[in-house]
């Protein structure tokens, strides 16, 4: 069985193709997305989803979110005594998928399509495949998330000719794809995007004014636990704003509640900088695929994020339309997985399906140029262009640039500018070549890009055979046995029993309340926590499940609905 699995910043979803038909695949709590939110007990055991989020204001050092922003990178983030890289922590949430899914399915589940940012970089892309591994799924196809959403949204038009746009702006990532349906083929003509910019970025405007009403008590940013407080409040007034024109920023912080109203047009106003971001790579892609606006038919709204008023207003200003509401925008992107693993699997009533995508950026080495005023160093030579279909291969020759010169190093760089100090590189292919006057040695540089968007480079020098290829492993350059050992190393931590996160998710929200309460109030959630611990110590499942939905009921009322 593969499934396909949307691994977002905010929240994971998970989905299966099976009898004809997409099903959205719940957790052990019911709900069909699981907040990306790792966090370590007192015991030393590992929580993850929900339970570990609604821990996050209350244990600001031992609780993580939003570690997709630094797949890729040296990152770590140190919870209680444990350390863990991006990998790891998706990885933990990736286990925990595949856990419920089994569970839902009724059969073990070992391969997986796994989405990424359309902007996503080799490195990225590949540290999310070693996110799989490490959780014990064998993960063969990335896709890229707004071609994802594309194909869920196609299967259903696949007997229809027309061309949409999908604007998919994440909890931490914005991608733009513009896509072309004909005869059952699905064609991405362009993406492109901006993996710094999404739902969390608008949290950050609220915080900053929240510091500027509170002033200097509140404006300590290396507080984490103040922060985490700051952060929860944030995601609550900006979802509050998607319905009411006004919308408290409450927050209790030792002891003092600090509290402030937050219009809709005094927040689009503070938000006009991010909004004016989602400009630049719609017409980036609009120009690359020589689509017009007005030949769109549709403008596919995907990512929680964009259930915001003011974007949805920035998107209809932009297009002089309004955006369609064709897809859930939550779970668009888990479906397309599940129909690309479909499609993998060769599931008999998608034959007729065919999906081509684009290389979403530019790839390309370092170079020197020879001018009439001399040499110019660090240029950017594309080699690949942004937005070429996929799988792609291109080979561009190069040569010696000094005497005698006996080897050559090419820097691999993705990006779109003329010089490679303002692009991203991606890693370095040193070649051998036999001494000889400049210019007298050929050296063919190619590069292929295959359908889950990872780069393979080859130097190749004729006159020797002398050949180089680039593999990037991951961002340490681990081996596979040392993978392995990781992946063994993350099966030793101690998860807790499924069948008790609904009741530890509970108890982690009442105790948040209570810190976040004061006066009656709190002497009113102290007294219901320790009639729910009693009922616990009964251990009839029955009563238990009774007092905690009674309890979750009390905390609606006291905070507002808990939210995905």
């Amino acid at each position: 069985m593969i499934i396909g699995i949307d691994l977002g910043t905010t929240n994971c979803a998970c989905a299966v193709y099976r009898d004809g038909a997409i099903e959205m695949i719940p957790n052990s709590l019911g709900h069909v997305l699981t907040p990306s939110a790792v966090s370590v007990d007192d015991d030393k055991k590992i929580i993850t989803g929900l339970p570990a989020r609604e821990r996050q204001a209350t244990h600001a050092d031992r609780t993580v979110t939003s570690f997709k922003r630094y797949m890729g990178t040296r990152h770590s983030s140190r919870l209680a005594h444990l350390t863990f890289s991006p990998e790891e922590l998706s990885a933990l949430m990736l286990r925990s998928i595949k856990a419920d899914a089994e569970a839902y399915l009724k059969q073990p589940v070992e391969e997986a399509v796994i989405t990424v940012p359309a902007y996503f970089n080799d490195k990225q892309r590949k540290a999310t495949k070693q996110a799989g591994l490490l959780a014990g799924l064998k993960v063969e196809r990335l896709i890229n998330e707004p071609t994802a959403a594309a194909l869920a949204y196609g299967l259903h038009q696949r007997d229809k000719e027309t061309r949409f746009l999908v604007f998919d702006l994440g909890g931490g990532t914005f991608d733009v794809s513009i896509l072309e349906i004909f005869e059952g083929v699905i064609e991405v003509r362009a993406t492109s995007g901006d993996t710094r910019l999404g739902g969390e970025d608008f949290n950050e405007v609220l915080i900053e004014m929240a510091r500027r009403k509170f002033g200097k008590e509140l404006a300590r940013t290396e507080d984490n636990a103040l922060y985490q407080r700051m952060r929860e409040s944030a995601e609550r007034t900006r979802r509050a704003l998607t319905s009411d024109q006004v919308a408290p920023f409450t927050l209790v912080w030792k002891g003092k509640e600090h509290s402030f109203e937050v219009s809709s047009d005094e927040y689009e106003a503070q938000c006009e900088p991010l909004l004016a971001r989602l400009r630049d790579p719609v017409l980036r892609s609009l120009r690359d695929s020589n689509v017009s606006i007005e030949s769109l038919s549709e403008i596919i709204l995907v990512g929680g994020a964009t259930r915001m008023p003011i974007v949805r207003r920035a998107v209809t200003k932009m297009f002089g339309r309004f955006p369609a509401n064709a897809v859930n925008p939550d779970e668009a992107v888990a479906q397309g997985a599940a129909v690309q693993a479909a499609l993998k699997a060769r599931a008999s009533d998608l034959k007729e399906v065919v999906l081509t995508d684009v290389c979403p950026y530019t790839l390309g080495v370092e170079s020197t140029e020879k001018y009439e005023g001399g040499l110019v160093t660090g240029v950017f030579t594309p080699i690949l262009e942004r937005n070429c279909v996929v799988p792609a291969s291109r080979e561009k020759e190069f040569g010696t640039m000094a005497d005698y010169q006996t080897k050559v190093a090419f820097p691999i760089y993705q990006g779109e500018s003329r010089w490679v100090k303002d692009n991203i590189k991606l890693g370095e292919v040193e070649v051998p070549v036999p001494s000889a006057r400049a210019g007298e040695i050929p050296i063919r540089c190619r590069f292929s890009y295959d359908i889950n968007g990872l780069l393979e480079v080859d130097v190749f020098v004729p006159d020797t055979g002398a050949r180089r290829q680039l593999v990037i492993v991951d961002r340490d350059g681990v081996t596979p046995e040392q993978l392995e050992s990781r992946r063994k190393e993350l099966e030793k931590l101690k998860v807790h029993p499924r069948d008790t996160d609904a009741v530890r998710a509970t108890l982690a929200r009442a105790g948040r309340c209570y810190e976040n309460a004061l006066g009656h109030e709190r002497d009113e959630i102290s007294r219901i926590i320790g009639n729910f611990e009693g009922v616990l110590t009964r251990q009839d499942p029955r009563e238990v499940e009774a007092a905690r939905t009674e309890l979750e009921a009390i905390l609606d009322r006291l905070e507002g609905r808990s939210f995905l």
